[in-house]
């Protein structure tokens, strides 16, 4: 018997296994649609600023110093201050951890709950689904804000009625999406192999239906992330979102509405930073969405 037959086989070297990885990486990452890969470069950029806020502020946001009021950008203050002399960069900083975070979980907790109601109203069907759909459109008719004004308006504000005001509101779209999306699964021989090995509705929805969608609904979510976000700032502009002495980009826009026309930076820096963020999610959304597309109408 040859030798080399009852040798093991060489393990890759390290070196090579790098080699792989980068290769596998760098592919998936230009295999994206361009939207896609410019909006995550973006996002990323936001939140990783956002994350370090609290090391790299030059100031805190509650600083006052009245001597330096409404001053120009400077090597000290790179966007200048506002009214009160506060930082205005520093306040942007922390706004912003106030805004994304809110929208974030609003937008978390609504496509969960969305998600989960759609699939059930589709496995269930009957009397529940039509009852399900039926207030889907009516929620849907109404805009948002309208909804969360009148929740605020009638219980007050803070960041649990916002996020809940939000919430009542945002699970909708989710579950019209996966209503269709599930009613498309249930039709596969997988589902009905379940059904027969009796699986029970709970399992197949968890197991089968949902996993085989969170593509589309993770598009949907990306796409829906811009708008809690403006809906988060228009509140806060409101006067109904965040509270003093907490701060976020909406409350920045209504604090510099006297003083916009003496210093154009003080909306111009959130009103910016608010499109920047909703436009980098939004670009992520509409590529997941196109490649998505793509797949689906390969041969």
């Amino acid at each position: 018997m040859a030798l080399s037959s009852s040798l093991p086989h060489s393990p890759v070297p390290a070196t090579q296994r790098l080699a792989r990885w980068t290769a596998a990486s760098l592919h998936a990452v230009t295999g994206r649609h361009w939207t896609q890969r410019f909006g995550a470069v973006v996002l990323t950029l936001v939140l990783v600023t956002l994350l370090l806020t609290p090391w790299i502020a030059p100031f805190d946001p509650a600083r006052q110093d009245l001597t330096q009021r409404l001053a120009g950008p400077s090597a000290q203050h790179w966007l200048g201050t506002d009214q009160l002399g506060r930082d205005i960069l520093s306040r942007l900083m922390y706004g912003g951890r106030f805004s994304v975070s809110i929208a974030a979980v609003t937008l978390l907790i609504s496509a969960v709950a969305g998600t989960v109601i759609g699939a059930f109203s589709a496995r269930r069907g009957g009397i529940v689904d039509e009852v399900v759909m039926r207030t889907t459109d009516l929620l849907i008719a109404i805009p948002d804000v309208v909804v969360a004004l009148f929740l605020i308006a009638a219980f007050g504000t803070g960041y649990g009625m916002l996020i809940a005001a939000l919430t009542i509101v945002g699970w909708t779209p989710f579950a019209r999406l996966m209503r269709g999306l599930a009613l498309e699964i249930n039709s596969r021989e997988y589902i009905e192999a379940a059904e027969a090995l009796g699986c029970s509705k709970p399992f197949i929805i968890f197991r089968h239906v949902i996993p085989n969608a969170l593509r589309p609904v993770l598009s949907l979510g990306f796409l829906r992330f811009g708008h809690k976000l403006i809906t988060v700032g228009g509140l806060s502009y409101l006067g109904l979102g965040v509270q003093p002495p907490d701060s976020d980009w909406g409350a920045m826009l209504l604090d510099a509405q006297p003083y916009m026309e003496r210093v154009p930076l003080l909306v111009l820096a959130p009103g910016a930073t608010i499109f920047v963020t909703a436009l980098s999610v939004t670009l992520i959304g509409h590529g997941m969405d196109v490649e998505r597309k793509r797949r689906t109408d390969a041969p």
